[in-house]
């Protein structure tokens, strides 16, 4: 999708340096972290095994080639990472198409950015059907680009979906607002450069310096996301 984008270095939002804001997808925007554990789960129960509830932290917001790569490990599961792969993506579909939950704070989020004339990018390590799908109750028209796990070389935890989510903005990187909820997420955008703000979903998140995090994104808006680019 395309859009008229500011030129690198220009300011925008009334008068904010803040370029862009980047946003992850499960258990940032929509309420779907539970939804992974749970098609995990049923997978490999159907192949004979039983998840331990304390890999749930393990494989939480990861990309999928780590996360199936760590439950066949853990399981002794016979079944290869690309077969997984679309049993998992299979099974996550038929669940979001009974219901898909936005996380508290969401739509009111998105449409305060989108009024203002901020760039907005989705950046997720889920695969493209499945984030497609999403944007089909999110909305696709909030985002100038999307960026999706198997469209990159490296995901998360590397820098590189951000860094190429800020570079189709038109934006410098540290004038990025990241919007995450797992320390996986994090990483990759801190190791982009970006500012960061944690909204944990699952596991906790500490802060650090160039992290700030909330409990939800009830606490974001606007002034919020431009008074990060002071810090």
């Amino acid at each position: 999708m395309t859009s008229t984008v500011p030129a690198l270095g220009t300011r925008t939002a009334e008068g904010s340096a803040l370029q862009g804001v980047l946003l992850d997808m499960d258990g940032t925007l929509v309420d779907t972290e539970g939804f992974w554990w749970d098609a995990e789960a049923e997978v490999f129960a159907s192949l004979g095994h039983t998840l331990d509830e304390a890999w749930r932290d393990v494989v939480v917001g990861g990309p999928m080639t780590r996360s199936a790569g760590f439950l066949i490990e853990a399981t002794g599961a016979d079944i290869t990472i690309a077969e997984l792969t679309v049993l998992l993506n299979d099974r996550f579909e038929a669940r979001i198409s009974r219901s898909l939950p936005l996380m508290p704070g969401a739509a009111r989020l998105l449409a305060e950015l989108g009024a203002h004339g901020v760039p907005m990018a989705l950046v997720s390590a889920s695969h493209r059907r499945i984030i497609d799908r999403v944007l089909d109750s999110v909305g696709a028209h909030h985002f100038e680009l999307t960026v999706a796990g198997d469209e990159v070389a490296r995901t998360k935890p590397h820098p590189d979906p951000y860094l190429l989510a800020a570079r189709g903005l038109g934006a410098d990187p540290a004038r990025c607002a990241v919007i995450e909820d797992t320390a996986t997420g994090v990483a990759a955008a801190e190791a982009a450069g970006c500012r960061v703000v944690a909204v944990p979903s699952v596991a906790p998140i500490l802060a650090a310096a160039g992290r700030t995090v909330v409990p939800s994104l009830e606490h974001v808006n606007l002034p919020f996301l431009q008074g990060l680019m002071t810090l």
